[in-house]
């Protein structure tokens, strides 16, 4: 009987020690998946830059001296991002949020997306933007369906070799196709960093610039949290990625295409949110709207 006793002590304490290491492996590979600390370098803005709560949590500030910013360690050649981010709340008038992938170089690929704030009650524009060898003019904006200075919210940019799609808590709002079969430039020669900044816009950014800043309410403060950045890392002109196995379970983004369901998705925002495409300004582009935009692909 006392061995019995003995054993089952022995068991119960096994599963214990058992369960504490799978709680401790799996909370330390949730935290270093978001490890602030791993994953970017504050560039600018001299402290008004912080990684708080071990690593977990980014802030931005933005004041009359100056704004502040961060890059990703890696850079990547194709790649799907996704970014929790809380917006400066309040009268953020004047000031912009950007979240973007950008190449190095004077003939650059980009792919932004840009939080244009607004006085007090009136809504954020969502700016979107598609750059190809220096190239960009492919602006298409919106407004929100929700506050997004009130809680985090996920926006994500999807790049891979048949399209980019910008999504936001999963949403699909904006797909800019490879059409380069029929003369349309796509990115997909240079790696990119992922960058964000928070930085004072007010000769353009709400009402064209006619609403300023209001350095009152300064300082001016952006959220993040949760970067995962799942994409094919690119080190000394090498590619951590296999593009011929890129049905495999980690590389599964390589192939993802808009079902007919995130086809419904896509249509329904840009019904109802989108307020700005460049393939419907005709004034804009006199001489003909861009390639892309008369195949109804964007």
């Amino acid at each position: 009987m006392a061995a019995a006793c003995v054993n089952n002590n022995n068991n119960a304490l096994i599963v214990i020690v058992i369960t504490l290491f799978l709680i401790i492996t799996l909370s330390s590979s949730s935290m270093a998946g978001s490890n602030f600390n791993q994953q970017v370098d504050i560039t600018w803005g001299d402290g008004r830059g912080k990684i708080l709560n071990s690593g977990k949590i980014l802030t931005l500030s933005l004041d009359r001296a100056s704004g502040s910013g961060f890059q990703s360690k890696n850079e990547y050649l194709y790649g799907k991002i996704d970014m929790q981010i809380k917006l400066v709340p309040g009268n953020s008038a004047g000031t912009v949020t950007a979240y973007y992938l950008r190449s190095d170089g004077i003939s650059w690929d980009e792919i932004d997306f840009e939080f244009l704030g607004n006085l007090s009650g009136d809504p954020y524009v969502v700016h979107t933007n598609v750059y190809t060898q220096g190239k960009g003019g492919r602006e298409q904006q919106f407004y929100l369906w929700f506050d997004p200075t009130a809680n985090l919210h996920t926006y994500s940019i999807l790049w891979n070799p048949a399209h980019i799609v910008f999504y936001i808590d999963g949403r699909p709002i904006r797909e800019f196709k490879n059409l380069e079969g029929v003369g349309v430039p796509y990115p997909k020669n240079q790696p990119m960093k992922l960058y964000s900044s928070l930085w004072n816009a007010d000769d353009w950014a709400t009402r064209g610039g006619l609403v300023k800043t209001d350095w009152s309410q300064a300082p001016f403060t952006a959220s993040f949290k949760n970067l995962k950045a799942n994409g094919c890392v690119w080190s000394n002109g090498v590619s951590s990625c296999n593009l011929s196995s890129s049905n495999s379970s980690n590389n599964s983004w390589l192939s993802q295409q808009l079902d007919s369901n995130g086809q419904r998705k896509l249509k329904w925002v840009q019904k109802n949110y989108m307020i700005y495409n460049y393939c419907s300004d005709i004034n804009r582009f006199p001489q003909g709207l861009p390639l892309e935009c008369t195949l109804r692909t964007t």
